[in-house]
């Protein structure tokens, strides 16, 4: 009875929000779970094929989606969190979305986006069969704690997984080599890594968040550097090392308007792989997804083809045509090392002179504290920018940051309000020319909600 009515709850607050325009991806959640505390645990039970979860401070949202792609173009029906609400309230209004009253459910598995600090909850009552694990990096601090501590969660939740399930880690970062050390007799844990050395640092950056080995403590000796700490790494005074990946990417070529091919290298042969997304970062993304993919068994022409029908998750590399050739491009940010890659993204074509606007707020879900802004390369930018408009409630702090990263202040407006602040960037834009968008979450929000009530983008749950 009290999940019968826990499932009418939530279902009628559902339908409440959507058809307010509100989009519902927590409350009904939230509601439901007051009224019986385990039905995401009773429902997710009931999903003949299991369930799945993605988790990882950077690329959650779009690696879920990829490989939500992937799995539906190989026929699979997949209850997926899309909008990216990944604490428990918000997999749970994905399930209630799914079901009927009397808990029936219309997907073949569960497929689940999953926030760092929900990741033990959420896989007690889920109890995955796959679980894929992208990376862990420094985020939102006054939330999170440092990444050990986080990373000690991990380890306690990796240590009751069940005999069978399958942990998919990246290897380049040394986070996750670490975890898969406790992983239970039973537990198969498959590794992917990038090898290409052109595209390598020079050296660590300087927010890096993991240069001392885990296990001892001594300063790690880096072979390859390709994003922040995550590379080809191994300790010289003990045995801690990048382990050698099963899936390993290969001859990778970027583009920011056409997005980013590569080879994949798999136990059955190499895949030659399209998605059209740019930035290193989503061959990552991508490379993750299809190893989780194959390791399921899933056939490698439903890999390739839903890779490339791809399309970008709502605020993530989103592009929108405003006429006249112009567009908008908006990349989500949150943390140093994320927002240092979009910016390697931006400044790949040295001969462009980018229009850009950042967008930086400073709620709950943004984080409270923006001293993390100044662990940000802005200062890739001090020849590179057309102008720059910063919008937000931290407009002002992130026009000062960007004055100490030596960009010329007669190139820099700011207005805190950001309908105001978008319509005086797009009044500035030429014709044929991108205003790239740099938001944090909840300012992505209020701008995606600003640019559906201009017709320019439909709600995400539309999509």
């Amino acid at each position: 009875m009290r999940q019968t009515l826990a499932i009418a709850t939530g279902k009628t607050l559902l339908e409440i929000l959507h058809r307010t325009g509100r989009g519902g991806t927590a409350f009904p959640g939230l509601v439901a779970t007051k009224i019986a505390p385990h039905i995401l645990r009773d429902l997710t039970a009931r999903l003949p094929g299991g369930s799945a979860m993605v988790i990882g401070t950077n690329g959650k949202t779009t690696t879920t989606r990829l490989f939500a792609t992937i799995l539906e173009t190989a026929g699979v029906k997949v209850a997926n969190n899309r909008s990216g609400s990944n604490l428990i309230r918000g997999l749970t209004s994905t399930l209630l979305n799914q079901a009927s009253l009397r808990g029936k459910l219309t997907a073949d598995m569960g497929l689940f986006e999953v926030d760092e600090a929900a990741f033990p909850q959420a896989q007690a009552e889920i109890q995955p069969r796959l679980i894929l694990m992208n990376n862990l990096f420094r985020d939102q601090l006054d939330r999170y704690g440092e990444i050990d501590t986080i990373r000690k969660r991990w380890a306690e939740s990796i240590k009751t997984l069940a005999p069978g399930t399958k942990l998919i880690l990246n290897a380049d970062d040394p986070s996750m080599a670490y975890l898969a050390r406790f992983a239970p007799e039973g537990v198969k844990t498959v590794f992917f890594g990038l090898d290409h050395p052109p595209l390598a640092l020079a050296k660590l950056a300087h927010a890096v968040d993991a240069a001392k080995c885990i296990v001892c403590g001594t300063n790690m000796v880096y072979d390859a550097i390709y994003i922040s700490h995550m590379g080809h790494y191994h300790c010289p005074n003990c045995d801690f090392r990048r382990p050698d990946p099963q899936f390993v990417v290969k001859e990778v070529k970027l583009s920011v308007s056409e997005g980013s091919q590569f080879v994949l290298e798999t136990p059955d042969g190499p895949l030659e792989l399209k998605v059209g997304v740019p930035g290193l970062y989503n061959v990552y993304n991508a490379a993750g997804a299809s190893a989780a993919a194959l390791s399921m068994g899933i056939a490698t022409g439903h890999v390739t083809k839903g890779l490339e029908k791809f399309k970008s998750v709502f605020g993530r590399i989103e592009r929108i045509a405003l006429g006249e050739g112009r567009h908008l491009l908006l990349a989500l940010v949150k943390n140093p090392v994320g927002f240092n890659e979009v910016l390697r993204m931006l400044t790949h074509d040295p001969a462009q002179k980018l229009k850009m606007m950042v967008i930086i707020n400073d709620l709950y879900a943004d984080g409270r504290d923006v001293s993390w802004l100044w662990d940000v390369d802005f200062e890739v930018l001090a020849d590179r920018l057309g102008w720059v408009q910063t919008g937000g409630l931290r407009a002002t702090d992130m026009a000062n940051r960007l004055k100490y990263a030596g960009i010329d202040p007669a190139l820099i407006s700011w207005e805190e309000d950001i309908a105001t602040s978008l319509k005086l960037a797009m009044d500035r834009l030429p014709a044929n020319e991108t205003l790239y968008i740099t938001p944090t979450y909840t300012a992505m929000l209020q701008l995606r909600e600003i640019l559906q009530k201009m017709g320019l983008v439909v709600p995400f749950w539309e999509e």
